[in-house]
């Protein structure tokens, strides 16, 4: 029942669509003004690591994002007068074992399947490795981009995966909407303006990727623990001039980019295995209804909660 863990705050619709409509907006006019600017967004980074050097570019691309996820849990705790707990999950408290299990998860596969990439095409990759540049990096990464990737995952999967599927009264409606805003608010990336507006495919379907997971292990746990070590686990290993974490890592990729199956490679096999294997790991049941059923009234949900902790 995490959808209906929004009914736990002073309910009043408007409460969760104030911050996702004022973001969205944001989005859209960064993206306005990036299709009409005469620099291309890679030319506009260079010239901004040149002046300013890639750490201290990456704080500014990262920290409007970590306050954003003070400003989602402040509203949801202050005005929408919701626990953080019931935004984050619909257990009785946060399973951080799930967090750091997906974080964990990824990481090594991460780690894994990008070594396999520099030993299978070494000459696409050089050795970028400075300890001098890479300790800051490492700190400011660990720092930032959990917060960032939680802002995001708070955001989407968590105030408005609950404020549409209370609205919509259905599990489905959030999913699609919240996982589509999710991949097209990467669209003025660097990476879609060098590989193609077809590279939103893979944004998109880590978006339902998300998705699926929070609403089949009815919270955001293993979402969180995921997307903290996608992003943080690429900004420290491999950077490239054409990505929007433009890092010291330990590698480079020099290759030139190309849309190809890389992109659907993950999507359409990689995370359905992901799937599959969490779906044995915590036993998920009845996926149709957790993905296509009906949402609770607030009526239905306030006697059932009731009657469990009365049972209690």
């Amino acid at each position: 029942m995490y959808i209906e863990q929004g009914y736990r705050g002073e309910i009043g619709l408007w409460k969760f669509f104030v911050i996702p409509l004022a973001f969205m907006g944001f989005m859209v006019f960064n993206y306005v003004i990036t299709v009409n600017s005469p620099v291309s967004v890679e030319d506009t980074m260079q010239q901004l690591i040149a002046q300013m050097g890639s750490n201290i570019v990456l704080i500014f691309l990262l920290l409007p994002l970590a306050a954003g996820l003070l400003v989602v849990l402040g509203w949801t705790y202050l005005v929408h007068r919701q626990s953080i707990t019931s935004l984050t999950t619909s257990r009785k408290k946060v399973d951080w074992k799930r967090v750091f299990f997906s974080f964990g998860l990824w990481s090594v596969l991460t780690l894994i399947l990008t070594g396999i990439d520099i030993y299978a095409s070494p000459d696409k990759y050089v050795l970028n490795f400075d300890l001098a540049k890479f300790i800051p990096l490492a700190i400011i990464a660990i720092v930032l981009i959990p917060m960032q990737t939680s802002f995001e995952e708070y955001l989407f999967r968590g105030h408005m995966m609950q404020g549409i599927g209370i609205l919509a009264k259905n599990r489905w409606v959030p999913l699609v909407v919240t996982s589509t805003l999710f991949g097209l608010m990467h669209i003025a990336n660097p990476e879609v303006e060098k590989l193609g507006h077809g590279v939103l495919v893979y944004y998109i379907g880590t978006g339902f990727f998300l998705g699926i997971l929070t609403l089949m292990d009815e919270g955001l746990e293993l979402a969180l623990g995921f997307h903290a070590a996608n992003n943080l686990i690429t900004a420290l290993l491999v950077t490239a001039d054409w990505t929007a974490f433009q890092t010291n890592s330990v590698y480079k990729d020099i290759s030139e980019p190309a849309l190809g199956w890389d992109v659907l490679i993950p999507v359409f096999v990689i995370f359905p295995l992901l799937l599959w294997f969490f779906s044995k790991k915590y036993g998920w049941k009845n996926w149709k209804q957790r993905l296509f059923g009906k949402v609770m009234t607030k009526e239905e949900f306030a006697t059932l909660t009731h009657e469990e902790s009365s049972l209690a």
